[in-house]
């Protein structure tokens, strides 16, 4: 159903990259809601004190069931799949988008916290441009945080980059991705840290109280988040969340946006056994091969 087909990937050239990933350094530091600008650093540097509360990201503020995500604005229901279509720019040309996010009923142990795994396909007019793991956790406030994510972004049928980024390594540090209870005039907060793969995205509310329709249904009460990167001032990313669903639409805005991504949720099922069964196997093919491309990253991760 949306298993990846058999592609010659290159291996032995990529791990031969590892050491020094894809992508350059950002040149800001997680600060979480403090409101103050990060400072500038190198790559790997430690970060300053960031996350939900003015602290770091500490593994004891989770449980043993921690990878059971039921926040209401993000529930995570193992087995569940959602289709987002729309339309984007890529480097100047317009595009159709279409995204495919399963949760799945796997988990992953990252700096003791034990993740829920979600696995992503990202399509460009057609093509498989993108497909990533990635790993969350709800805290004991019911927060959810992201430890971490091994992408492969295609070229064709070839794995051309896998800018993976997993709490504690190389400088990494996990980040908030929801709260448990949104507020307007919060300042922004990160949601997460990857100095050696330029992953340092923010988010801020921006609205709450908000109404939508999208292709499955109407919602009301809705909460709007901007997600944006420093180093791209007047470019940001909205996220519209719907109580008990999650993500509905994605939207853009600022004059500097350049992918001015638009789209909405299309389908919202449960997949049967044997859907998610095959969803399974993708994924742990998907984590082997990272174990060989990112064997400085992903290598030090416990499996599945």
């Amino acid at each position: 159903m949306i298993a990846l087909a058999a592609a010659a990937v290159l291996l032995t050239a990529l791990s031969a990259c590892d050491a020094g990933d894809t992508a350059g350094s950002p040149t800001t530091s997680p600060v979480g809601q403090t409101g103050a600008e990060p400072p500038t650093g190198p790559t790997g540097a430690e970060p300053p004190p960031g996350g939900l509360t003015g602290k770091e990201f500490d593994p004891a503020d989770f449980a043993e069931d921690s990878a059971i995500v039921d926040n209401r604005w993000l529930p995570l229901q193992p087995g569940m799949r959602y289709v987002f279509e729309g339309r984007a720019f890529d480097e100047g040309e317009r595009i159709e988008r279409r995204v495919v996010i399963v949760v799945t009923d796997l988990t992953k142990v990252i700096a003791g916290v034990r993740t829920l795994v979600t696995y992503d396909l990202d399509y460009n007019d057609g093509d498989l441009v993108e497909s990533d793991i990635a790993f969350f956790a709800q805290d004991h406030a019911g927060n959810v945080w992201q430890l971490g994510e091994y992408p492969e972004e295609y070229e064709g049928k070839e794995i051309a980059k896998a800018p993976a980024w997993i709490h504690g390594v190389q400088g990494a540090r996990a980040g908030l991705t929801m709260m448990a209870e949104p507020r307007l005039g919060t300042p922004s907060y990160a949601e997460g840290w990857g100095p050696a793969v330029g992953w340092n995205d923010r988010g801020r509310i921006r609205a709450m109280g908000e109404e939508t329709c999208v292709p499955v249904d109407c919602y009301t009460d809705v909460l709007v988040i901007r997600e944006f990167n420093r180093d791209e001032p007047g470019a940001s990313q909205l996220k519209y969340y719907a109580l008990g669903v999650g993500n509905v639409r994605v939207g853009w805005m600022g004059p500097n946006e350049q992918e001015r991504e638009r789209m909405v949720l299309v389908e919202l099922r449960s997949l049967t056994p044997d859907e998610l069964a095959e969803v399974r196997d993708a994924v742990l093919e998907q984590e082997a091969r990272g174990y060989e491309i990112k064997k400085r990253v992903y290598g030090q991760t416990s499996p599945m």
